[in-house]
């Protein structure tokens, strides 16, 4: 117990002794104080500090705004070759489809003697028509040009033939091979005979 006695003792006299000698605090609290030419050159740091970070920050910003313009810029730039390769890979395989439906119609030209209910006749006359809903579906449209004005930019003029009616001079007299338009794109032109 007296041990523990004098312990209590030690630690109550520190206080009494600041209690009682208020003027040894204040001085050393005098001693902490900062003179004003260490206020001045603190908050002269401060505001270099400040304005560094300002710079930084407008610095990082516009780095950032511009990364993420280029990168959209190359996100729109590489949907748009993606869509141009399956627009012309598209393209290609309807092209190639045209001188099939060429083919068919000339089978059906030849078989205009042969009776509708032929089983032959109605098969070709199927598979033609699911030929032209395919090339329907797919926007391709078949270029109207029998009797129409020559125009260069859809039909190919293979010759020129006289004709006797003037209204016919300068029209299309007759369509040797269709031309066919995807999505108002000319993708085969139409050969004509031109009359003169």
């Amino acid at each position: 117990m007296d041990h523990e006695g004098k312990i209590n003792e030690g630690n109550i006299e520190p206080e009494e002794d600041l209690l009682n000698n208020p003027e040894e605090t204040e001085g050393e609290e005098e001693g902490t104080e900062n003179s004003p030419d260490m206020d001045k050159s603190h908050s002269s740091s401060t505001e270099k500090q400040l304005k560094e970070a300002n710079e930084k920050l407008v610095e990082l910003t516009d780095r950032h705004l511009r990364l993420q313009a280029e990168f959209d810029n190359f996100r729109k730039r590489t949907m748009k070759e993606k869509a141009e390769i399956i627009k012309s890979a598209g393209e290609s395989l309807l092209i190639n489809i045209l001188p099939v439906v060429d083919d068919f119609q000339r089978a059906l030209e030849s078989m205009k003697n042969i009776p509708d209910d032929d089983s032959g006749k109605q098969g070709t006359m199927l598979i033609y028509n699911k030929f032209l809903e395919f090339l329907k579906q797919n926007n391709i449209k078949e270029i109207d040009a029998l009797h129409k004005n020559f125009e260069v930019e859809l039909h190919e003029a293979i010759t020129k033939l006289p004709v006797k009616d003037k209204k016919l001079k300068g029209k299309v007299i007759e369509v040797i091979q269709k031309g066919y338009l995807l999505n108002d794109k000319v993708i085969r032109f139409a050969k004509v005979v031109v009359g003169e």
